[in-house]
């Protein structure tokens, strides 16, 4: 069975093929939160990829947020992003 988390990693490592992503799931210490009622979740990533590169910050977001678009509000409620190009880190 695969899980929620694992279906967002999968689907961020085949967009960007990232030299990093780190994703974590906090929707537990979101618990009672009207988000977190609905069953979505509060996720962290940290990425690092190639195609963030002379990207502003802005752009980087709505790079991910494309990518993740479909699960949005259905799967994710709140996404926290840190995405960095690898001249970066």
């Amino acid at each position: 069975m695969t899980t929620r988390i694992d279906q967002i990693r999968a689907r961020l490592v085949e967009t960007f093929a990232p030299e990093a992503c780190q994703l974590e799931d906090e929707s537990a210490l979101h618990a009672g939160h009207a988000g977190a009622a609905s069953g979505v979740g509060h996720f962290r990533l940290f990425i690092v990829a190639e195609q963030f590169e002379k990207q502003s910050r802005i752009n980087r977001h709505r790079l991910v947020y494309d990518c993740l678009s479909d699960m949005m509000h259905k799967d994710i409620h709140a996404l926290a992003i840190t995405a960095l190009a690898p001249s970066e880190i």
